[in-house]
This record gives structure tokens, sequence and C-alpha cells, in this order.
């Protein structure tokens, strides 16, 4: 699925633009190089992408409204080109439901692995069962159609969301710790120190508990990790 894959670049700096073109084209991608956020929405008028490799600092519309508004559409992938050091992008592209992040300057390789990584989270999700429905208090995980039902409102989750949820669900009522999170929902290409985790289970919260700042779904077990304190029933 991957060497086929359709990669839209959103970066104004038309050499860097190029470089990372070339070597995704290289990588047996189908990248396509955009400057801005207009230039990005027609090309997803034209067809749909399977990931976006969104650079946050750009002239006009900036990478995190742009983010916003994608994650507002859908759920394709997205991977934020951040400067280096800039914690602060980083989290708020979290918070905005950005996949993964990627500080400048990168390494060639480093972007290749976690391009393929998103790839594989989103073409693994997209082959789950079809019709398998997962049942947690007042909430259905349609894995299958990758939603978060309450009801019959469709609560609106990121990719990297629907991952860790998933992995909360498939192991409910037993503590799960940060290390395993991460590599279940990003592979081993995360860094010492990644907040991604602590930044989706915040937002996660927000979604789903009553009182995000006292949760009962989702419990933070100190010096362990997280827990789904609810069983779990296949519906």
């Amino acid at each position: 699925m991957s060497d086929a894959a359709r990669i839209l670049i959103v970066e104004d700096d038309r050499e860097i633009g190029s470089l990372v073109s070339g070597l995704l084209a290289r990588e047996g991608f189908l990248p396509r190089h955009v400057t801005s956020g207009a230039e990005l929405d027609a090309e997803l008028a034209r067809a749909p992408a399977n990931l976006v490799l969104l650079d946050v600092m750009l002239p006009g519309e900036d990478g995190l409204s742009i983010c916003r508004r994608l994650r507002a559409r859908g759920s394709v992938p997205i991977l934020m080109l951040t400067a280096k050091g800039d914690e602060v992008d980083r989290i708020v592209g979290l918070e905005l439901g950005a996949d993964d992040y990627l500080p400048k300057p990168f390494n060639p390789r480093e972007l290749v692995a976690r391009v393929r990584a998103l790839l594989r989270r989103s073409a693994l999700s997209a082959t789950a069962a079809q019709g398998e429905r997962l049942g947690f208090g007042a909430f259905v995980l349609d894995l299958g159609a990758r939603k978060l039902l309450r009801g019959t409102l469709e609560i609106e989750i990121s990719a990297g969301d629907y991952e860790l949820l998933l992995a909360l669900v498939e192991h409910p009522q037993r503590v799960l710790s940060r290390d395993q999170l991460l590599d279940w929902t990003k592979g081993r290409t995360w860094e010492a120190y990644d907040r991604s985790i602590d930044v989706a289970l915040s937002r996660l919260r927000r979604k789903i508990e009553d009182d995000p700042d006292k949760p009962a779904l989702i419990k933070t077990v100190r010096n362990g990790g997280y827990m789904l304190t609810v069983p779990v029933t296949r519906l």
C-alpha cells in the first residue's frame, strides 16, 4: 500500500519541497509539492491523499490552521514539520489532531521511517474486520469505519487518537505504560520524552469523559501508566 501512497507536501520553501519530493519519489511514493493551504485544497479536490506532510511555518494560513481544517474534514494522517526545539508548536499541532511531528532539520531516513509508520498504521486500521464494533461504557468503537460513537452521535477523533484509543480498548482494565502505548501507536519512531501520548490522552479525555479533570474512563496510574477502567464487549 505505502509504495503507491500519494503524499502531499505543504512547504513554502521550494528547494526543501523539491528535495523532499525527490526523496519520497525514490522511495516509491507518489509525492506532490504545494506551497500553501489554497494549493493543498486544490490538490485534495483533485484526488485524495494518503498522507499530508505539513510545515508549521507557512505564509498566509499557517500549518496549525491547515491541520485544524484537515482534521475537521477527515482522518488523513498528518505529519507536521516544526522548527527545532519549538515544543509549543509540536504540542499545539498534536492538540489539533496531527498524528506525528518531526523537528527540522531532520534526517531523511527518519522522515521516510515516520512516513512508512503512519501509512502502515492507517492501512492496518483500514483493513480491520468489517463490522466489528467494541463497546465500552457509553461508547462504541467501530473498527471497520474507524469511528467513535456515543449512541447515534459520532465523536470526531484524529487517526492518532483512534490508534491510542484502540490500544486501550484492546487491553481493558490493564495498566499500560507510556512506552507500551508509544510502541503500539507509533512504532519505534518515537523519541525519548515524546509527549504525544500525554497530549493525545488529554484530548481523548476532553471528548469522552464527563469531567476531564476527574477522569473515570481512562485513569492515570501513578508510576505505572494509563488504564481503561471499564470492561469491553464485542458487539
